[in-house]
């Protein structure tokens, strides 16, 4: 293996399924079929939100930033996984992993904030609703937003940046389809009790305390449905609450599994499943959860491609 005068590889073996070839095809096939449903879905809601004169809401506002964030949080990892399970080489250069780690966590960390500002969303709308005009207009959302960012680009710049130093002692097989912070600390040499250490504090800021106040704000949500009076209007707000909850389960549990506990105590294969499911199964059926299961998504989706086809 040829090291550089910094001591880091020139590349990065990406091992992934190899104890399981049988896997490799079935998914190349899956990941080409779901990445561009993923491309094309999320797309459709940042259209259907930006033309439909209804959508123009915080709500969905929110949503167009997620749709954003799934596209880019898929993009940087699929499609080098499709290169590398499409060939007999399974590589990825220093450079391109150091790129991938700093996006991949860009968009995680500010995934993991943006979920939970909906759910302060749904918050103020159900349960202050004379006031949701005031507190969530359109100033608000644009500085909540940037915060979100800006947390985000801290996270990853720092716990990256951090990993990046650890010493690899000439190692650069990573048991894996991508490069991810635990995966690295993992195969690190030296003493890295600190950056474990680093890495859950980041964790629990970026993880624990959003999972927190989204639990808090739904729970408070849920006292407030059951005062509604009308059946429709606690069906509606259920339905709507209800898409939410589901996409922070999904995306949540993996993350969870994987940061919120030490990298040394993380299986071999465990990392590879849940990057595929909050990488890829996550931001592919984040569209297909919001518009199945939100009348106004679906109407406006409706009203799109009617324009489409009348066009030509």
């Amino acid at each position: 293996m040829a090291l550089n005068n910094k001591s880091h590889p020139e590349e990065f073996i990406l091992l992934g399924f190899a104890d399981h070839p049988w896997l490799e095809l079935p998914l190349f096939i899956i990941l080409l079929i779901t990445y561009p449903m993923a491309m094309m879905g999320n797309i459709a809601i940042i259209l259907v939100s930006k033309l439909d004169p209804k959508l123009h809401s915080p709500m969905y506002f929110f949503l167009t930033n997620l749709s954003f964030l799934d596209m880019c949080y898929t993009t940087s990892i699929v499609p080098q996984m499709l290169v590398n399970l499409g060939s007999s080489k399974k590589t990825i250069s220093y450079i391109g992993c150091v790129i991938q780690l700093y996006f991949f966590h860009l968009m995680g960390g500010t995934e993991c904030l943006l979920l939970a500002l909906m759910s302060l969303d749904r918050y103020v709308a159900i349960c202050r609703p004379l006031h949701y005009t005031i507190i969530m207009n359109h100033r608000i959302c644009i500085l909540l937003i940037s915060i979100m960012w800006l947390s985000g680009m801290t996270f990853a710049v720092s716990e990256v940046t951090v990993t990046l130093q650890l010493p690899l002692c000439g190692i650069n097989k990573l048991d894996h389809v991508l490069c991810e912070i635990p995966v690295l600390i993992k195969i690190a040499c030296g003493e890295k009790s600190a950056n474990e250490l680093a890495l859950s504090v980041a964790c629990i800021f970026i993880v624990a305390v959003p999972l927190c106040s989204i639990l808090t704000s739904y729970a408070c949500i849920g006292q407030s449905i059951l005062k509604i009076k009308s059946s429709e209007g606690r069906k509606k707000a259920f339905g709507t609450c209800s898409s939410h909850l589901i996409v922070v389960f999904l995306f949540f549990g993996p993350g969870i599994s994987m940061y919120l506990q030490p990298p040394s105590s993380i299986s071999m294969d465990q990392p590879k499943f849940m990057a595929l499911f909050y990488g890829v199964v996550t931001p592919t059926l984040n569209p297909f959860i919001y518009t199945l299961r939100n009348k106004d998504v679906k109407g406006a989706l409706g009203n799109l491609m009617r324009r489409i086809f009348s066009s030509k």
